[in-house]
């Protein structure tokens, strides 16, 4: 082997991006065998006064959002017929299923029982079927399932197994519009849960309409995620796009920058209502008020104005700029509702502030979800159409 070649692997092996996902995966591996051998006491700051931490705040709430990718593309796609967005199908699927996995990975963190996870105790040995949570469980389970089956062409394809490709392809209208149903179910049975703490989620963020807000609010973390995932695509696997994927990526940004546009604007349109049918607008001169301000004008009316910006001038990278905004506004808000304006009546001193721990195990999650994104998208016919394929 040349001198050459063993440089030119060494700096493979020793980038900047491997040495910090080595350190962030080891670290990450310490932790999960402290959290499960010492129990939650010892990597996190949870209470009975707090029992929903980072892990169902971000990598939960934040995840499940950010996943809607899936089921917005699907549907646009295959149920409302446009065709033009096609290739992001298969990223917006693979993400999206990722994102689930990565949820459900961070339920077995916070329960710690991997047993009370399986299907047949929460549906069979222990029913509660009066519960949301029971809602949330099954749909999300169902969902899952309905994400892995859409998923199988791909790795179907890579094997060579064109049998069995076929009969994944052939189902997936009927998968499409299961899964639109089981997200819509889901998304706003999240928001649904606040419903019971009334008097611990603070009023701007409390709402009758709560359900309402997370489900609207998961349609444009899925635009606007759709959009962050095919820029940061385009930069880490350029190589592996094929012609039509590259040609339907500007058209796709500006309609999904529309959609989200309009989105946002019934959004924001709903949030004041909210606010209205409880009276509460004395509350938007107190330091939450003014937070609540920030989120629902910083994070939703000027993504609104700049996607439609964007989108009328054909600006792709005001819109690609403003979709990472618009992720970070989701983000926050589901933050807003699970920690910062939870429990907003206590005292600072006995508010939860997630441990260290806690926030190095969230981005192990993440790092996880990356490292697999990236390893499929570069084997497999994600970002380009199998030549074996490609009248199917």
């Amino acid at each position: 082997m040349s001198e050459e070649t063993v440089s030119v692997d060494n700096k493979s092996i020793f980038s900047i991006f491997n040495i910090i996902t080595g350190i962030i995966v080891f670290v990450g591996v310490i932790l999960t065998i402290l959290r499960f051998t010492k129990g939650l006491g010892a990597v996190t700051n949870l209470s009975d006064t707090q029992p929903w931490g980072l892990w169902i705040g971000f990598d939960l709430m934040c995840g499940v959002a950010l996943a809607a990718g899936g089921y917005t593309t699907s549907a646009a796609c295959y149920i409302f017929g446009m065709k033009k967005y096609h290739s992001a199908v298969r990223p917006a699927i693979l993400t999206a299923f990722l994102g689930y996995s990565i949820v459900l990975l961070s339920l077995l963190y916070d329960v710690g029982r991997p047993d009370r996870l399986m299907m047949a105790y929460p549906f069979i040995i222990q029913q509660g079927t009066t519960s949301l949570l029971f809602e949330v469980g099954l749909c999300v389970l169902l969902y899952l399932t309905v994400l892995l089956l859409e998923f199988t062409p791909i790795p179907l394809e890579w094997l060579g197994l064109k049998k069995a490709r076929d009969i994944a392809v052939k189902v997936t209208m009927v998968l499409t519009i299961f899964g639109v149903v089981l997200s819509t179910l889901h998304q706003s049975s999240l928001g649904a849960l606040f419903l019971i703490a009334p008097s611990k989620l603070h009023p701007l963020w409390y709402s009758p309409f709560i359900a309402v807000f997370f489900f609207v609010s998961s349609i444009i973390a899925g635009l606007s995620m759709v959009i962050f995932e095919g820029t940061l695509s385009h930069r880490a696997f350029h190589h592996k796009m094929d012609e039509t994927y590259l040609a339907e990526h500007n058209p796709l940004v500006l309609g999904y920058a529309k959609a989200a546009s309009l989105v946002l604007f019934g959004y924001f349109v709903i949030k004041l209502m909210g606010v209205a049918a409880g009276n509460h607008w004395y509350l938007l001169s107190t330091p939450y008020g003014i937070w609540f301000l920030v989120e629902v004008l910083g994070f939703v009316a000027l993504p609104c104005f700049l996607f439609a910006i964007g989108a009328r001038d054909k600006n792709l990278n005001l819109i690609k700029f403003t979709a990472v905004w618009s992720v970070i506004g989701i983000v926050l808000n589901r933050l807003n509702v699970c920690m910062i304006a939870f429990n907003w009546h206590l005292p600072l001193n006995e508010r939860y502030i997630p441990n260290w721990m806690e926030v190095a195990l969230s981005i192990f999650m993440v790092t996880v979800l990356i490292l697999i994104f990236r390893f499929v998208a570069t084997r497999m016919p994600v970002f380009y159409e199998h030549p074996d394929y490609k009248e199917h």
